[in-house]
């Protein structure tokens, strides 16, 4: 397998997309409890936080353990005790009770070449428990018992790092993988891929440093054969699994996208983040509203929406900390992360 070289440009975007900001000012994930509204985790420069609250007070996790950088957290929202944080040189780390306690968990991932830096962590539903990573060196998925990690690479060709997965809740073998040549899907489970990039990219382009970057992937809850794309240069939208795509958001400010959530209550309701704040749909993408006004920083990294009550949601931004919005990002408040 060879992996293709990226442009500067896409190298330098992909580091502010992670964070490179400082300290508790840039938060770069958050992950929502799926029952208590009032739980909340973040991840920052200085490490993973978690409020009981609902931001008033937080607690440090995660100390003493590594000193790689977290970059990533995701909650089972089966057993939303279950928790894992993906890190950059450092594999995985989980816990079963909420974040008191973390065990190593990077068997298999020792195996490639270098430890792979996580970017995201999904949960398929079902019995099987399953668990995906979005990673540095390509698709992981954990065993059944949860004790080492698979490589599931076959059919994504000519590139390596993989940076967004999403997958469809009704029908768990059906994910979606977003790479720096556009997007892989799979209808086995990650067993195989193919490449779903009609409409996405031009062939010349696969090839050239003009590949195209996905940052983050949403599949609509609503309509499951609908899925959103969002890009380091423009946002994409499929209405039948990826065949074809088509771009959408031209006219937002920036055709850069950090960050994006779909409504899992309103149907066309999408909102992205970016490098010049937060823009709401309420038509699946054909027109925008600037939700920004009152963020204290429009260079946008994260996004996260309650599933008990959606038009309570959060942004991370890179420099301007952690916000909330009560009423569908209409207005924000800054959330101090003051830690006990």
């Amino acid at each position: 397998m060879i992996r293709l070289p990226l442009n500067a440009g896409w190298l330098i975007a992909f580091s502010l997309l992670c964070g490179c900001g400082s300290g508790a000012g840039t938060v770069v994930a958050i992950a929502l409890h799926p029952a208590d509204p009032n739980i909340l985790y973040v991840v920052t420069r200085e490490g993973p936080l978690k409020t009981y609250d609902g931001g008033t007070t937080w607690q440090k996790l995660f100390t003493g353990i590594s000193q790689s950088r977290v970059l990533t957290i995701g909650i089972d929202p089966a057993t939303p005790s279950t928790v894992y944080l993906g890190t950059k040189d450092d594999g995985v780390y989980s816990s079963y009770d909420g974040g008191r306690q973390w065990l190593s968990f990077r068997a298999g991932l020792d195996d490639v070449r270098v430890t792979a830096e996580v970017q995201q962590i999904v949960f398929a539903p079902g019995p099987q428990k399953r668990v995906f990573l979005a990673t540095a060196m390509g698709v992981f998925e954990s065993d059944a018992e949860r004790k080492s990690w698979q490589k599931r690479m076959a059919g994504i060709t000519n590139v390596l790092m993989v940076t967004a997965l999403a997958v469809n809740s009704g029908r768990p073998d059906v994910l979606y993988a977003g790479t720096s040549n556009g997007v892989y899907k799979t209808t086995d489970g990650a067993r195989t891929w193919v490449v779903v990039n009609t409409g996405m990219l031009e062939p010349s382009h696969v090839m050239s440093s003009r590949a195209l970057g996905v940052s983050t992937l949403a599949v609509d809850p609503h309509r499951p054969d609908t899925v959103y794309a969002g890009t380091l240069d423009g946002l994409y939208k499929t209405l039948n699994g990826g065949r074809p795509w088509t771009r959408i958001g031209r006219d937002l400010a920036s055709q850069s996208i950090h960050a994006m959530i779909l409504d899992p209550s309103r149907e066309d309701e999408v909102y992205v983040g970016g490098p010049e704040g937060v823009f709401k749909s309420h038509d699946g993408g054909m027109t925008w509203e600037n939700r920004s006004a009152s963020l204290t920083s429009r260079n946008v990294l994260s996004l996260a929406a309650s599933r008990v009550s959606p038009t309570l949601l959060y942004v991370g931004t890179n420099g301007g900390g952690l916000l909330r919005s009560r009423d569908g990002a209409a207005t924000w408040e800054p959330v101090p992360l003051a830690v006990k």
